[in-house]
């Protein structure tokens, strides 16, 4: 027999669970098991997400244009250094305009023409469809792609914050505290590009490259104007009303990362103000990425 008998303090015989079979095995038992195959689900599911955000990386690293990108930002850092010369008063506030306003413009010009084509390359060289000949569900393809590029993102945002810094020490012969209380903003300007990287996956996952970059850049631009809406839904009449509240509140309000004046003159945001700046970023890319997968789920390669 498969199960053992064993002895109560009555003298009665009862059967033992240690050799159930799997059909009779205990509620507690089947939890665990099941709590166990889920476990093993998420580790192989991160593992998968792991690898096409390595392979992203990997390809973001061999295009020329981002080391293109980040030496021309590094020649802008240089040139802020000579204008900053021609007016010393103001040299230091001339590199932190100029060099985080490089950082950030060509971080957007990477976000949008690379994030708009993280999809569609897959397609046009027919690759999708060996990846999901794998087991590769397409919301882990899209998460995997995503991270890729931020991580590239994160690379080419630090070695132009590192420029700005390295200008700065230049430029004082020494020590200057602006070096150091510049990285706040330097932090909000990524998490301004992770959001960009979701907006422009939202849209290349049922659009074309060429409408994707043109409405991703209409979102950074008419997402730095986000108070001008308020002021225009307030003016305008009825239906100029609705629209523009609806995109105030549906488009994502980008002056939450807007320090770059700030930083030039030494200021760094509140603790409130950067927290709230990050956790705010976060919750829409989560809602950006849940809505990325849903349309990606529904869209049809054949």
């Amino acid at each position: 027999m498969n199960s053992e008998l064993s002895m109560t303090e009555g003298g009665a015989v009862k059967k033992s669970n240690a050799g159930a079979p799997d059909g009779l095995a205990t509620p507690a038992r089947r939890s665990e098991d099941s709590g166990a195959a889920a476990a093993r689900a998420r580790g192989s599911s991160a593992r998968r997400v792991a690898a096409i955000a390595r392979n992203t990386f990997r390809e973001a690293v061999r295009d020329r244009v981002l080391y293109n990108l980040v030496l021309f930002v590094l020649i802008l850092t240089g040139g802020a250094v000579f204008l900053g010369e021609l007016s010393a008063a103001q040299e230091a506030k001339i590199i932190v305009d100029v060099g985080l306003s490089a950082a950030l413009l060509f971080g957007v010009f990477i976000a949008i023409f690379v994030g708009v084509g993280l999809v569609y390359k897959e397609i046009e060289r027919r690759t999708i469809y060996a990846i999901f000949a794998k087991p590769v569900g397409r919301a882990e393809f899209l998460l995997g792609k995503y991270l890729g590029l931020c991580l590239t993102l994160a690379v080419n945002v630090f070695v132009m914050g590192a420029g700005v810094s390295l200008a700065l020490l230049y430029v004082r012969g020494g020590w200057d505290p602006l070096a150091a209380s510049i990285w706040p903003a330097v932090g909000l300007i990524y998490v301004e590009l992770m959001i960009l990287v979701a907006v422009a996956l939202l849209f290349s996952s049922f659009s074309t490259p060429a409408l994707s970059a043109l409405l991703t850049f209409s979102v950074f631009i008419i997402g730095h104007f986000s108070a001008e809406l308020k002021g225009l839904a307030a003016a305008g009449g009825a239906g100029a009303r609705l629209l523009f509240n609806a995109l105030y509140y549906l488009l994502p309000n980008l002056t939450n990362y807007a320090y770059i004046t700030a930083a030039s003159h030494g200021r760094t945001p509140a603790a409130a103000d950067l927290f709230g700046a990050v956790l705010y970023g976060l919750a829409y890319i989560t809602v950006l990425l849940a809505a990325s997968a849903l349309v990606f789920k529904r869209r049809n390669f054949k």
